[in-house]
């Protein structure tokens, strides 16, 4: 008889991903289903990249490829990090997420604490729990800009703490930390040396506002400090599953000692793909992020409009974190009420067949999660139905 390990007993696909593949199925089905669910750029991967991943291919790069990454990507990975870099500072992975799950496979040992601001991003939780680490929460409101306060962290730290986790910009807030909030965040971390920082900067090059590296803004904790960064989201490469870890010597060895035995290294195709993106022409960048902040300012003005909706402006990332509380037991369409902010999506979803994350999956209730990494006309066309459903009876 089948029985699960209990690493993953209370494991699931994310709540993300079923609603993204349950919107497929219903199209399948013929459904007129509109999926907001996913941070996925709707722009290609630009041509100069897949030229370089052709021409790998073509010459014969198909072979296994060295387990920490191929030279010529971790040294372009260096030379476009913030800070003085080596190649030896780098590790590629499967995308961000192995990044993570590396790092924790290599360092957490059973009771280990993980601090987590919420809302969180959800994969974040269970890659702790895997790990045999216990996450600890700590919620922070959209009263705060979803973001951690030195206060909190201190309150937080336990001789067990092993990480810190931050993500700026967000998924799924969009806030972004400022070079004095992250300076804030150091000090703190100084006065407890046995806690190390993951900081998750996949939305860099998607900001709105200056972005700040914890790499340049707390440069007193360099020694125990691990960016996650990657080419997904900047350079439409989801796909094509490349991200990187940048930290000491010491922790990516270890880190590329749990990767020899899982994946053996990422594709040397994607990874060819990725040294173009980075060194290559970077012109779609400026304009991408022109359009998702055109896209953020048309999704927020009219979120907003929204009786019983409300929410704060993304500084970065490609997701609106709007507040649904107001909603909650009122009479919508039909005379429906909804309860709580997964009653709302899925109320939404079987009314107008737009689909919407509820706040649960990212530790914050009561909110839900819109992603405008999507046309325009599709955002348009989506909002007019979330407008039209919720309209107070």
């Amino acid at each position: 008889m089948f029985s699960k390990a209990n690493r993953i007993s209370g494991m699931a696909l994310s709540e993300i991903v079923q609603l993204s593949e349950a919107a497929g199925r219903l199209r399948a089905e013929g459904q007129d289903v509109l999926s907001f669910a996913t941070g996925e750029p709707d722009f290609p991967t630009p041509a100069h990249i897949r030229a370089a991943a052709t021409a790998a291919m073509n010459a014969g790069d198909t072979r296994y490829p060295p387990t920490a990454g191929t030279a010529a990507l971790r040294k372009a990975v260096a030379r476009q990090a913030h800070g003085t870099q080596k190649a030896e500072n780098v590790i590629i992975c499967t995308g961000a997420k192995q990044v993570i799950a590396n790092a924790f496979a290599a360092t957490l040992n059973a009771g280990d604490e993980v601090i987590i601001p919420a809302p969180y991003w959800s994969t974040y939780i269970d890659c702790v729990q895997l790990f045999e680490g216990r996450p600890v929460v700590i919620p922070c409101d959209a009263t705060q800009g979803f973001k951690l306060t030195a206060a909190q962290l201190e309150a937080a730290i336990t001789p067990k703490t092993k990480w810190l986790m931050l993500n700026s910009p967000s998924n799924p807030s969009g806030a972004v930390y400022t070079a004095a909030e992250l300076a804030e965040v150091q000090d703190v971390l100084l006065r407890h040396p046995h806690v190390w920082l993951l900081s998750d900067e996949i939305y860099e090059h998607i900001c709105y506002v200056p972005f700040a590296s914890a790499t340049t803004s707390m440069p007193k904790i360099q020694d125990r400090l691990l960016i996650v960064n990657g080419v997904s989201k900047a350079h439409s490469m989801t796909g094509w599953r490349i991200g990187w870890g940048i930290s000491t010597p010491e922790l990516i060895r270890a880190m590329t000692t749990v990767q020899g035995q899982i994946t053996s290294g990422a594709s040397t195709l994607s990874q060819a793909a990725a040294v173009a993106a980075l060194e290559g022409g970077v012109d779609h960048l400026e304009s991408r992020r022109r359009a998702f902040q055109n896209r953020r300012d048309m999704v927020c003005r009219t979120l907003n409009a929204i009786t019983g909706l409300s929410c704060a402006q993304p500084e970065g990332a490609f997701y609106m974190f709007p507040s649904c509380q107001a909603l909650l037991g009122q009479a919508l369409v039909g005379g429906h009420r909804v309860s709580d902010d997964s009653e709302f999506c899925r109320f939404v979803l079987e009314k107008s067949g737009l689909v919407l994350v509820p706040g649960r999956a990212f530790g914050m209730p009561n909110h839900f999660r819109l992603s405008y990494a999507y046309a325009e006309e599709a955002l348009r066309d989506g909002l007019e139905r979330l407008g039209e459903v919720t309209r107070l009876r």
